[in-house]
């Protein structure tokens, strides 16, 4: 084929596939799958960080649970909170207790502007736990290369399942782990990843609190559309 017909049967391919488009197309599904914890594999996409990279004593591991006949495995998120200090630390931190898991970075980005709710599927201890999703930095200066953060608290009853539906509105913007105090808006075209973390000193109403053991089981994270 000469290049001049392929170019042209090319454009006409183009062509057609303009004419037979669907709704589908245009319209995405009323939900997107963002992580499940149903393998090995998938708990490789996330990575673990605690106080102790800062002098303190807490731990946490990230586990795949054995799939019973007829069910498929999920992942435990657990470990202690402490609120000790290293003696020795160099560090000159003012708290400790807290630990988290982050998702490695995608490849590229992920655009949930087409979604306003994240939900998870969780079974927990009645302790409270953050969730962050990580966006482009667009919110810092140009000098500051970390992503910009956005959390939200994650109330996780004790001992059964539960799909947690968190709004997007109800992401704040964060640094370092305090609320910017400004009127941000979040830019969802561009989510580099996301995180749950757990701190002891978590103080909302009715939740378990203080240092001691935790432990969330996560199923799926998914991103809604009311």
């Amino acid at each position: 084929m000469s290049r001049f017909r392929a170019l042209l049967q090319s454009s006409l391919n183009a062509t057609k596939r303009a004419l037979t488009w669907n709704a589908e197309d245009l319209i995405p599904p009323a939900e997107k799958y963002i992580f499940g914890f149903n393998s090995k594999d998938e708990i490789k996409k996330w990575h673990l960080y605690s106080d102790s990279e800062y002098g303190g004593l807490s731990s946490a591991s990230l586990e795949i649970t054995d799939a019973e006949e007829g069910s498929t495995s999920t992942g435990i998120f657990s470990g202690n909170l402490s609120s000790e200090v290293e003696e020795t630390t160099k560090w000159n931190i003012s708290r400790s207790g807290f630990c988290g898991m982050r998702s490695k970075k995608f490849d590229g980005f992920i655009d949930l502007d087409s979604y306003d709710t994240i939900a998870l599927k969780v079974k927990g201890d009645g302790r409270c736990y953050i969730s962050t999703i990580y966006t482009e930095n667009w919110v810092n200066s140009p000098g500051q290369m970390e992503d910009n953060s956005w959390q939200a608290f994650l109330y996780v009853p004790r001992d059964h399942w539960y799909i947690a539906k968190i709004p997007l509105s109800r992401y704040l913007p964060t640094w370092r782990g305090n609320v910017i105090d400004a009127n941000l808006e979040m830019n969802p075209c561009r989510v580099l990843g996301l995180s749950l973390s757990v701190n002891a000193e978590a103080r909302v109403p009715g939740s378990r609190m203080g240092p001691g053991d935790f432990r969330l089981e996560i199923d799926w994270i998914k991103a809604l559309r009311a």
